[in-house]
């Protein structure tokens, strides 16, 4: 029996300095395996020499010292570290308590004794650490890139179970008198931990949300302008076709009139005129960039069968940037053009109405298009479970809050109306 318990106390020992090696974030070179295996095989060298040397009842009250305190020196130099590498130490003394437990259960099952106890926890160390070393050291290792309240947060319940584990089981017999302080205790940490995780990864998924936000109206913004520059560069070289062309037209023009032909050449001019204004960006207001968006959006919609009507009067300056303009203007009439070309895969017709104008420093705009009839809102916010939609309806909103505007979205009558005044 005395054989089985050391060798228990042997693999207990090793199991908690490979999971601590395992859950500190270290790269593991040929040397550094080398200094963590001696490191390993002189702790354990220690802790037999005051077994057999001294007392080995002695051995579990100064494990800290002989142990925990010099394998956590030893992290910290191969890690160059000294937070994390005390928190690894830590974590993999708290999964240390998984293996005693299953063997209690063992025991209580079976109705065993120490010798099954130390047998039971003996089999299943192996099988535990492969376990924890594959599934759960890589995540323990993510955490250590965090910011260090996060960490702190991950090492609290650890920490606080290595300080009651010694006050109540080891140094004292608090646990094993049942006091209620003491049984209560870990019930209490578990409560207080598991808020703090609710409270953290609350505020992990706004920021996330937030940054998720941003990300959206960053894409739009990047592929706006890229529409923008597309646009631009194809006018620039339908421009530059016509300079070049210009010596034959007027060539041919000049012919037509010396030949007297000035019926023809007036068609030769008007079919000229026509293909130059169909190219053109259309004005609508003031706004250049307001301007190339309607344009290139009625231009899409008169090409898929949608009529769409703009009534503009934005000045050059509003109070709006140019760049937030652009990502509004591009994801409301985005989702108008969708909802208007599923209405045309029915058969129904689809037809865009906008209407925006700036007055008193506020900008309003106000859209409205065909739509079906189930459109669906979550607290006045259409959703949709479309996969890749709905990130423009979040984009918007984000905007108008950001200049502490207002927007409302409504649905009736084969209509879907935006508003928005900022």
């Amino acid at each position: 029996m005395i054989s089985v318990r050391l060798i228990n106390l042997i693999s207990v020992g090793v199991f908690g300095m490979v999971l601590s090696a395992a859950f500190c974030d270290i790269l593991w070179t040929r040397k550094k395996i080398f200094a963590m295996s001696g490191g390993i095989a002189a702790i354990l060298l220690f802790q037999g020499i005051i077994y057999f040397g001294v007392d080995p009842d002695i051995v579990e009250k100064l494990y800290p010292f002989i142990t925990h305190l010099p394998l956590t020196v030893l992290l910290c130099i191969l890690n160059r570290k000294c937070f994390w590498p005390t928190i690894s130490v830590l974590a993999a003394y708290l999964c240390c308590q998984i293996r005693r437990w299953l063997a209690l259960l063992i025991v209580a099952i079976f109705a065993g004794g120490s010798a099954m106890q130390n047998m039971a926890e003996l089999v299943m160390t192996l099988p535990i650490l492969l376990i924890l070393i594959w599934f759960a050291a890589p995540a323990v290792r993510s955490i250590s890139r965090y910011p260090i309240l996060l960490q702190c947060l991950f090492g609290l319940v650890p920490a606080l179970y290595y300080g009651f584990d010694y006050l109540t089981r080891i140094y004292t017999g608090l646990l094993l008198e049942g006091g209620a302080v003491a049984v209560e205790f870990m019930p209490f940490v578990c409560s207080v931990a598991y808020l703090f995780f609710v409270v953290c990864i609350s505020q992990e998924r706004r920021t996330r949300s937030r940054l998720e936000q941003t990300q959206a109206i960053l894409n739009m913004q990047v592929e706006q302008s890229v529409r923008e520059i597309a646009a631009l560069r194809e006018s620039q070289e339908k421009t530059g076709a016509y300079r070049h062309d210009m010596r034959h037209h007027m060539q041919y023009l000049s012919a037509c009139i010396e030949n007297g032909q000035l019926r023809q050449a007036q068609g030769y001019i008007q079919e000229i005129y026509s293909e130059i204004e169909a190219n053109k960006v259309t004005v609508f207001c003031e706004n250049e960039a307001a301007n190339l968006i309607f344009s290139t959006f009625a231009k899409r919609a008169e090409d898929s069968g949608i009529l769409m009507q703009v009534k503009a009067g934005l000045p050059q300056l509003i109070p709006v940037s140019e760049t937030d303009l652009c990502v509004l203007l591009s994801n409301a009439l985005e989702n108008a053009l969708y909802a208007c070309m599923e209405q045309r895969k029915k058969g129904r017709a689809g037809v865009i109405e906008v209407s925006v104008y700036e007055k008193n420093g506020k900008l309003f705009l106000q859209i409205i298009n065909s739509c079906g009839e189930d459109v669906a809102f979550d607290d006045g916010i259409p959703v949709t479970n479309r996969s890749g939609h709905g990130i423009g309806v979040r984009s918007i909103c984000a905007i108008v809050e950001q200049y502490d505007g207002m927007y409302a979205f409504s649905a009736g009558d084969g209509q879907f109306i935006l508003r928005i005044s900022i």
